[in-house]
């Protein structure tokens, strides 16, 4: 059996001992937007420590666990059956690309059919400012490895997987339609993901303009190619928490990222939990 597949079965034999609860949306929460978990009816959560070989999110703000519930329900018990990741791990914490990816396709294994990614980015078109939110049309991830290199886990998805449409247009659709419904406004655009841990260059930041890139981060794109991969369908918003190097005059700080989420939070909240409940009808 493929090495990196039977790491992920093992990962999956745990969590179906510990956890009843089946999701059928996966969700990621980026810096500083883990208290969304807070509008959840909460079911059951899992540590990721708990989980044998699971890879353990080390950032600031990253609470690092699953949490299983429902989202959108007038009542203990209904609305969307979900799983919320409440911190992510990183390609620059040290784990490989693999490891990265092996929450997205546990999540599938789970039950989880839509893939729902957030993140906090840094803002690259100079429409944007610090706040806004951006619905993901496109990525561009070719700085980090993609996480299909190696031998192709067949039991997930196909060699040569298609990614001319990553960010499905059904689910763009309905997060634009929830987010005119609840008067939040939304940005579009293309993310970049970068390997970090440090911030970009303002050269960089001019180049990543020049390809098409409207924000930059350091995670997402990654996960959305794993997802696809194993036919998951995919969306995604970035929270613009600072202007990028060279747009903003100020030095950037994981603490400016963290301070706007936390501005924003309320919008946040009312956008995600209205555009799930819109999504799983």
């Amino acid at each position: 059996m493929n090495e990196v597949y039977e790491k992920l079965k093992k990962c999956y034999e745990t969590v179906e001992k510990k956890v009843s609860f089946k999701p059928e949306l996966a969700l990621i929460l980026g810096s500083g937007l883990g208290d969304f978990c807070d509008t959840m009816d909460v079911k059951e959560t899992l540590d990721y420590r708990e989980i044998e070989g699971f890879p353990i999110s080390t950032v600031l703000g990253h609470k690092g666990q699953f949490v299983f519930g429902y989202s959108g329900g007038q009542r203990p018990g209904s609305g969307v059956p979900i799983v919320a990741m409440q911190g992510r791990v990183h390609y620059y914490e040290g784990y490989c690309v693999q490891d990265v990816v092996l929450p997205t396709r546990l999540m599938k294994l789970m039950g989880a059919k839509t893939l729902f990614l957030t993140n906090a980015a840094g803002g690259i078109n100079p429409a944007f400012k610090a706040g806004d939110f951006m619905l993901i049309t496109d990525h561009i991830s070719s700085l980090v490895p993609s996480p299909l290199i190696g031998a192709n886990i067949e039991e997930l998805g196909t060699r040569f997987p298609d990614m001319s449409e990553v960010y499905s247009r059904r689910l763009r659709t309905i997060i634009e339609n929830s987010a005119a419904a609840e008067g939040v406004p939304l940005q579009r655009g293309v993310y970049i993901q970068t390997t970090g841990p440090n911030y970009e260059t303002p050269a960089e930041i001019r180049a990543f303009g020049r390809l098409g890139a409207d924000a930059v981060g350091m995670s997402t794109a990654i996960e959305a190619m794993a997802a696809r991969h194993c036919g998951m369908e995919v969306c995604g918003i970035s929270c613009i928490s600072n202007l990028a190097a060279g747009i903003s005059a100020n030095p950037l700080t994981h603490k400016e990222v963290q301070e706007t989420a936390d501005r924003v939070a309320p919008l946040f909240k009312k956008l995600v939990t209205r555009a799930i409940s819109d999504i799983v009808k």
